[in-house]
């Protein structure tokens, strides 16, 4: 058996490795050199402002009553340079929209492999590229592109994580930061004459990172004073920062100025997906080598606006100060913002072509090498290439400008899914599967309906319509739709076993664990209700609140413990203990689902019971009177049968339906922190990350816990469960494995991940979960004597 399992788990561990094998592999390649610009560039330095989460909109659109709330920024390119739309991609997050503006290339779904936090593989960028960079922002941007740098000469200035707190009164006080930091920067160099004299170099970068605007949607939503009062502070701090510089280096005209944004926002405060709020930002460029685009600001329209994509920034920043354009960008030279001559405009889509060139060559020699030669065919071939350079530098050589930039270059990394065929008739298998669960939930509620007493006959139309309704998956899935569903087996279910417990002979250390759990329940309510209002108010999360919200957690691991170890009474302990804690994690609706997943689990250990009676078992334990302490006889254990085929189909379905119910892994791809507000406020992600994990399992425990009640009850041997489920999880994992994301936001490829991930381990996981179950349901502390364990 150790061999087998050995054996099994060295199979499925190489077949999860293989879709970061497949799928997640970094479009980044090495090797490239820089192309150099041949003529002088129009600006010595650079300011490049990024408003994180600054929607186009709200931005360039004034107010109802006609006023405009960024008076600088909104009317600036009218008088001294232009502005526009930039395009960003999904997943429009903070780091993959830096990277894109910094480095000129999307999202590495290599990342994967770093949680999204970082890119594991380096990279080239602006920064890196620039003589000096000065970066003053954020604590989880900048560390980025100074670890990647190629020696010492990008410097950044952070504030402390603390101050990234969402309860917080103002979160504009993060712009203060940097506005104020930036200023006394520049004051302490006046009396610096070596940094004074670093300063005045070319090719320099100065980067400032506004995070307040982010921080104010997340709180309070786009929508709010808040977030719409943040923009005005930074339209004011944009103007003060550009009057710092310029007479710093005595308005010499050498200063080229950057504003945009990595990503927009939902209007109900969050980011990550493709909606245009997300992905639309604002792009304003003046100062040196910067066109001046007269236009009529007073209507918002992306249809008389610049628009370009938000990697195409990349190469405008390296253009304007003359560097290279970072080698591994993607981005095309937004020559409509460029105000030089022809020649110098082509020189430079000449440099930004070559440059992509590059990596396609690099590309394709890596390529061949992992192909058979037989099957390898050149996209374009060295001839092409060679043919491709030499017409476009005969063209800038005669003077023909024009023509030599309208061939413009494009690299593309696709990922194409593998086995795209399949995918039709694996959704086509899927529904097949369904209708079949549909008819072996008819089949067994028939069974078990026949074996009912007359006076519950009249409950199997209430109990056969919400499960068929549950099993089948509807066309536009929506998590309220499994809480509705599993809310009427709370009524349809709940009758049969209804006296159950009150069967159950009391015991008084039994009663007496109750109480506490059925007050702090109610506690738990009131400080979800305590910390809305609060926080609403801008009072901060009140510490009263945050200590019960702790010691609720740590509770809950031992409450269970303290109550009896009857069947009914060790699983309302249990309910009631992760009730509390999932009802501090939930944002709404989603709190009643551990309690209806909680009846639908009776209703299952019921019926469960109900169908053993019929098949004519003898000597068969009431449930009212199980105790989970109690020692099994193993040679009373039987043979695998037909029955535990459905046990075990059953549990997987209800397995995944406590994973998906309501939604919850939309919490852990797109990091939602509202879900921990009653634990901490201020971001933290790995404590956030955990909490929300534990959210996750919270409802794996109670299917765990039911299922642990019918595989005792029921005899059912351990071993010829996970081979059950073992043969399931394999079916499901290839359906999944084709139905793999590496593109789109971090919910839909993390939530493509999951579906596999979990499939995969399921068993391995099921064994250490019924681990954690066996405790929680068979292990006793009493009080008052000695430490007593029952070992089952």
């Amino acid at each position: 058996m150790i061999t087998f399992f050995i054996a099994g788990l060295l199979v499925h561990v190489v077949f999860f490795i293989s879709i970061f094998d497949i799928y997640f592999t970094s479009p980044l390649v090495h090797g490239m050199k820089p192309q150099h610009l041949p003529l002088p560039p129009p600006a010595k330095r650079l300011v490049l402002f990024v408003a994180d989460g600054l929607r186009a909109d709200s931005l360039f659109k004034p107010e109802i009553n006609g006023t405009v709330r960024a008076q600088y920024l909104r009317y600036l390119p009218h008088e001294r340079g232009a502005w526009g739309i930039s395009h960003t991609r999904v997943p429009t997050e903070s780091r993959p929209g830096h990277v894109a503006l910094i480095a000129g290339f999307y999202e590495d779904v290599s990342a994967v492999a770093k949680g999204w936090k970082e890119n594991p593989v380096e990279f080239d960028s602006v920064f890196n590229e620039s003589r000096h960079a000065w970066c003053w922002g954020s604590p989880d941007i900048l560390p980025m592109f100074a670890k990647g740098a190629s020696g010492s000469h990008v410097h950044t200035y952070t504030y402390p994580a603390t101050m990234e707190d969402f309860a917080s009164t103002d979160a504009s006080k993060l712009d203060t930061w940097v506005f104020h930091e930036v200023k006394g920067f520049f004051n302490s160099a006046k009396e610096n004459q070596t940094l004074l004299s670093i300063l005045h170099e070319e090719q320099t970068v100065f980067f400032l990172h506004l995070l307040g605007i982010d921080t104010n949607g997340h709180a309070h939503r786009p929508m709010s004073k808040e977030y719409l009062d943040n923009i005005g502070l930074v339209d004011d701090g944009v103007a003060e920062m550009v009057s710092v510089f310029e007479e710093f280096y005595g308005n010499d005209g050498k200063t080229a100025y950057v504003f945009t944004s990595d990503h927009g926002m939902t209007d109900w405060g969050s980011h990550g997906a493709s909606h245009l709020s997300e992905t639309l930002t604002p792009l304003v460029v003046w100062g040196a080598g910067i066109t001046k685009r007269l236009s009529d600001l007073s209507v918002c329209s992306v249809s008389i606006c610049l628009e370009s994509t938000q990697a195409d920034i990349a190469p405008l920043i390296s253009t304007l100060i003359g560097v290279p354009i970072p080698l591994n960008s993607v981005g095309v030279l937004p020559l409509q913002y460029l105000d030089n001559s022809q020649h110098f405009k082509a020189e430079s889509m000449h440099a930004n072509a070559i440059q992509i060139l590059e990596q396609f060559k690099v590309k394709m020699k890596q390529k061949e090498e992992t192909t058979l030669s037989f099957l390898f065919t050149p996209f374009l071939t060295d001839s092409k290439q060679a043919e491709f350079v030499r017409h476009a530098r005969e063209l800038i050589q005669i003077g023909r400008f024009d023509e030599a930039v309208s061939p413009e270059c494009a690299f593309h990394h696709p990922h194409t899914p593998p086995l795209p065929l399949l995918t039709p008739r694996l959704m086509a298998a899927r529904w097949c599967a369904g209708a079949l669960t549909v008819f072996l939930s008819l089949c067994y509620l028939w069974s078990s309906h026949r074996c009912l007493h007359g006076r519950d006959r009249h409950l199997f139309v209430g109990q056969v319509t919400p499960r068929a309704v549950i099993f089948l998956p509807p066309p536009h899935p929506t998590p309220l739709a499994h809480v509705v569903d599993a809310t009427l087996l709370v009524h349809t279910e709940a009758l049969p076993h209804r006296n159950a417990i009150a069967q159950t002979p009391p015991r008084c250390n039994s009663l007496n664990a109750m109480c506490p759990q059925v007050l702090q329940v109610a506690l738990c309510t009131y400080v979800l209700a305590s910390t809305h209002s609060s926080l609403q108010q801008k009072r901060g999360l009140p510490l009263f609140n945050q200590l019960v919200s702790w010691a609720t957690l740590a509770s809950s691991f031992v409450l269970p413990l303290l109550s009896s170890t009857r069947l009914f009474h060790r699983l309302l302990s249990i309910l009631m203990a992760l009730v509390g804690v999932y009802l501090l994690l939930s944002t709404g609706y989603e709190a009643l689902f551990p309690l209806a997943l909680s009846w639908l689990m009776f209703g299952w250990i019921n019926m469960e019971q109900e169908t053993m009676s019929t098949q004519g078992m003898s000597n068969r334990t009431e449930l009212s009177s199980f105790d989970f302490t109690e020692t099994i006889d193993l040679t009373r254990i039987r043979q695998l049968r037909l029955d535990d085929i459905r046990r075990s189909y059953f549990f997987v379905f209800f397995i995944i339906i406590a994973f998906f119910g309501t939604g919850n892994i939309a919490s852990i791809n797109s990091f939602d922190p509202a879900s921990v507000y009653c634990f901490l406020t201020v971001f933290n992600p790995f404590i956030m990350g955990g909490l929300l994990m534990w959210k996750v399992l919270i409802p794996f425990v109670i299917v765990m816990c039911a299922f642990e009640s019918i595989q005792v009850s029921t005899r059912l041997s351990s071993r010829s469960l996970f081979l059950i489920v073992l043969v399931i999880s394999d079916l499901m994992a290839l359906h999944f494995f084709c139905l793999v994301k590496d593109y789109g936001s971090w919910l839909d490829i993390g939530t493509s991940i999951s579906h596999y991930v979990i499939v995969m381990s399921m068993t391995i996981f099921l064994m250490l979960l019924s681990i954690m179950t066996h405790i929680l349901t068979s292990r006793r502390i009493v009080i008052g004597r000695k430490m007593k364990m029952h070992f089952t």
